[in-house]
């Protein structure tokens, strides 16, 4: 038995920067990761599909700037090449993080498998084939997620990508089926139809996007159907036959059966947690319904000194909330602060193009908690800057307090909607009202400069 300061169990973007943290603050800490450093956003995530979202979208305008008065006469998608870009970008992030840890003292990294064998201690069977147990007074947990597969009779048999998958493809699917109209699912349909595939989306609800305001949604939908993706709510796969060469999918899609052939199945129907091997019920931790591990407010699980962080605890799955669980821990037991989860803003962006970028409490949210307010509204197509840069499409909304003039939450489906959304954030942040943005002084011509005249819309 080895004993440490500290254990942290996966290197994902909670995991890496606690464990380095810890040690660089004179603990002895034991990261222990079962494949690769950076976890999913590294490796399977945003690093890799946003560096093919960017490939999918230079094809996208390749076809499409003849509007700009461009003509592009020979562009084609090279998808070997594609990935060979995306392996290098995920390779250069993955062995940089991997290099400083093996550079940091009081930190060893045990490339392996764990398992808990009691409350404080965990067994490592590591890829090499040894084994090892270590055992720490303070743990964190940091195993992610996975892909959910639903039980669909045939899916088996015919094959499928996953989000994981997918991405080291090097063909174009020739028909891509997607079960899963959620934020992965959509991105991944718009990217492969951009590369070229007819894309079918299927999505199970009775609109896609589901957490967004039902406005927000529909001009999404909108969009992504314009641009030529087939997109069916109140749909769901019920069967999967191989057929010549292909696949035939029996769907349902609004009550009525019917097939869909297809070449290819991408899976996005959700994510698992990664628990099922680590045996926290040795250790006493508590899981719910779904095996994701409960904590506080403040991370903690049940067991005093271990902790949950990342999307493996069923909270928000990004990865800046997964950095923040680092941040918010790390400074509660070292730093004396007194951070909680209730507390913080929950910002994302889909990648989409064009982006939703997300802040605070929808329409529907606000009028749920009894606020008396103000929506702010506005199309992408009066905002200067989109209509000179040919990016026009969307719209921006922002919902305020009619009392306050705080700005309670803004989704913005947009070019760059992730960086307009941002500013709210700060505006949000900082307390600063919507009359006071209304006349605020932005660089000329910019996506942020409009948010002038977005809540300038709250006076007509």
């Amino acid at each position: 038995m080895e004993y440490y300061d500290a254990i942290v169990i996966g290197s994902g973007q909670a995991g890496s920067p606690l464990s380095r943290k810890l040690a660089n603050a004179g603990k002895k800490t034991a990261l222990i990761e079962r494949r690769f450093v950076g976890g999913t956003c590294v490796n399977d995530g945003c690093t890799p599909t946003k560096a093919m979202i960017g490939s999918a979208k230079a094809a996208f305008l390749a076809k499409n700037s003849s509007k700009l008065g461009v003509y592009v006469e020979s562009a084609r998608v090279d998808m070997k090449a594609v990935r060979q870009r995306k392996e290098e970008l995920v390779l250069s992030w993955r062995n940089g993080s991997q290099k400083a840890m093996e550079k940091t003292e009081n930190l060893d990294l045990i490339f392996g498998e764990a398992i808990f064998t009691g409350p404080k201690s965990i067994k490592v069977k590591r890829n090499d084939g040894s084994e090892i147990e270590i055992h720490a007074d303070l743990i964190f947990i940091n195993t992610g997620t996975t892909p959910f597969i639903p039980q669909i009779e045939g899916l088996g048999e015919v094959g499928y990508f996953t989000s994981t998958t997918l991405l080291d493809t090097e063909i174009v699917p020739e028909h891509l089926l997607v079960l899963g109209g959620n934020y992965v699912g959509l991105e991944f349909a718009q990217m492969f139809h951009r590369f070229g595939s007819k894309v079918s989306v299927l999505e199970r609800g009775k609109r896609f996007l589901a957490r967004e305001d039902e406005d927000i949604s529909e001009e999404l939908t909108r969009i992504l159907t314009d641009e030529g993706l087939d997109l069916y709510s109140d749909a769901q796969a019920v069967k999967f036959e191989n057929h010549n060469g292909g696949i035939k999918a029996t769907v349902i899609i609004e009550g009525t059966q019917q097939e869909i052939y297809c070449s290819h199945v991408l899976v996005a129907t959700g994510r698992k947690p990664s628990t099922a091997g680590l045996a926290p019920e040795l250790a006493g931790i508590q899981l719910d319904s779904k095996g994701f591990v409960m904590v506080n407010e403040k991370l903690e699980t049940n067991v005093k000194g271990i902790y949950a962080l990342g999307d493996v605890n069923g909270g928000p799955a990004f990865t800046h909330i997964a950095y923040n669980d680092f941040v918010l821990v790390y400074q509660n037991l070292f730093e004396g602060t007194d951070q909680n989860t209730l507390e913080r803003p929950l910002p994302y962006c889909m990648y989409t193009d064009p982006q939703l970028g997300r802040i605070g409490l929808t329409e529907k949210e606000a009028l749920d908690r009894g606020y008396d307010i103000k929506v702010a509204k506005m199309p992408m197509a009066h905002v200067a800057r989109a209509v000179e840069t040919g990016q026009s499409l969307g719209v921006m909304k922002a919902v305020v307090d009619a009392n306050s003039k705080l700005i309670l939450g803004a989704a913005i489906l947009g070019e760059e909607g992730g960086e307009i959304m941002t500013v709210i954030q700060m505006a949000m942040a900082g307390g600063i009202t919507y009359d006071k943005l209304k006349y605020f002084i932005f660089a000329h011509p910019t996506f942020s400069e409009s948010l002038n005249n977005l809540f300038m819309k709250l006076e007509d």
